[in-house]
């Protein structure tokens, strides 16, 4: 007969831990999980969420008259205070409590809603809200810690008042439930006299069923955290490489603007116009990718101003597929592009120059050529190309941060023939709002 007891409680563990991942497969969970401040109707759906899973465990039980090992109302009831407060662990332990009133097992909610308040009382008492994450009923470091002369005695103290409580709740249930078998489900051992281990082993099935949903939905929150944290230092990166582009192309802008104002200040009005709008969209709220549309209108508005430099030595030559104006980029992708163009290619030709802009769609990817004719690259420049500079080291890296190694940029120059720079990525979705 003990055989079959210790059977009932392990699969007791093993169904508990069954639906912590039931729950922990929900978005709208995993959200939950990640919140230590909710609304009232934060808590309230966070009890329903609690509820309906092991509030069917008891249904199957009572319905079944059997299945014993599926009831698992008082930890669902201690876990929903746990994580969500006191309005949460009341409702849900009241909730989980009703198929057992319909049988008549009227002890069930004032236990079961008991227990979900003491959740919360021990969720507010905690030093910090992770160190009911971190609870183990191996508990005896927790005492060691306490002991220790010169320690943080709160932090082992609430761990040990974690596991009392967890005791206290297993302890209430099996005892009413011997002194009130018809009022109150326990899995209390059905022969007379039982071993001392026996009903050690209740108590820590009770302990290992409070842990277990607990590790599984910790390791989900490091999870996403994990991925939050990796997406705000993938931002960081495109935000400082962004940051270097910008005023490099401004110093030069405005050198540009200074050159003109004593020669042709109708001209320095001009380009001072198209400056205007050109620190108009840079100013606007940064966005990762942006239109290809959108950033030929920011090069042809940067070449407006280099052609009043430059005259009629810079000309300016579009290719565009018309299927590719609407596909999302990386912002300032084709800028330092056009921009080394001139001044590393075109500037120094005494005859000026051509610099041409291409785009296609082939296979699912976006095709992007920046090619001069100008005074091309020496080879042992070439060689470190990608990892030098501001320009297209900037542009390699920030292509390497959002897609990884799924990308390809080629860089061919010959001396005194001119330099093509092809670039080739993915196709972006468009789900991914373009920049304004």
């Amino acid at each position: 007969m003990w055989e079959e007891h210790l059977v009932v409680l392990l699969i007791r563990l093993g169904v508990v831990a069954a639906l912590a991942s039931i729950l922990v497969r929900s978005d709208t969970f995993k959200r939950m999980l990640l919140r230590e401040e909710r609304t009232l109707t934060q808590r309230v759906l966070l009890s329903l969420g609690f509820s309906s899973i092991f509030g069917t465990g008891v249904a199957i039980r009572v319905v079944t008259h059997g299945y014993a090992a599926v009831d698992l109302g008082l930890e669902g009831s201690l876990l929903s205070g746990l994580l969500g407060g006191y309005v949460t662990g009341l409702l849900s332990g009241a909730l989980i409590s009703l198929p057992s009133m319909f049988r008549g097992e009227y002890l069930a909610l004032p236990l079961l809603a008991g227990v979900g308040a003491l959740g919360g009382l021990l969720r507010d008492s905690a030093p910090d809200t992770e160190e009911v994450w971190r609870f183990s009923p191996l508990f005896d470091l927790s005492i060691y810690r306490f002991l220790k002369p010169k320690q943080d005695r709160y932090r082992p103290a609430f761990q040990v008042i974690f596991l009392g409580a967890i005791v206290l709740a297993e302890f209430l249930r099996l005892n009413l439930g011997h002194f009130f078998p018809r009022r109150l489900f326990s899995l209390n051992p059905g022969w007379p006299d039982p071993h001392p281990l026996n009903l050690a082993a209740g108590y820590v099935t009770a302990l290992f069923a409070v842990m277990l949903p607990l590790k599984i939905w910790n390791n989900t929150r490091n999870e996403r955290k994990l991925e939050e944290q990796n997406r705000l230092l993938m931002q960081a990166r495109l935000d400082g490489l962004s940051k270097q582009i910008n005023p490099h192309f401004l110093f030069n802008t405005l050198n540009s603007v200074s050159s003109l104002i004593r020669t042709n200040p109708a001209q320095a009005r001009a380009v001072v116009y198209k400056l205007s709008n050109i620190l108009r969209r840079l100013l606007r709220k940064h966005l990762t990718f942006s239109s290809l549309g959108q950033e030929l209108e920011f090069i042809t508005d940067y070449l407006s101003i280099e052609m009043v430099r430059f005259g009629d030595k810079l000309r300016f030559e579009k290719d565009i597929d018309p299927a590719t104006l609407d596909r999302l980029v990386p912002s300032m992708l084709l800028q330092p592009l056009v921009e080394n163009s001139i001044r590393h290619g075109l500037s120094s030709k005494v005859e000026g120059g051509m610099i041409r802009l291409r785009s296609s769609l082939r296979d699912g990817r976006l095709r992007l050529l920046v090619e001069d004719d100008g005074v091309g690259i020496p080879e042992a420049k070439l060689a470190t190309l990608l990892e030098e500079g501001i320009g297209i080291s900037n542009v390699n890296e920030r292509l390497k941060v959002l897609f990884g190694s799924d990308y390809r940029i080629r860089i061919d120059s010959q001396p005194g023939q001119g330099t093509r720079i092809e670039i080739e990525i993915p196709e972006v979705p468009t789900t991914t709002p373009p920049a304004e």
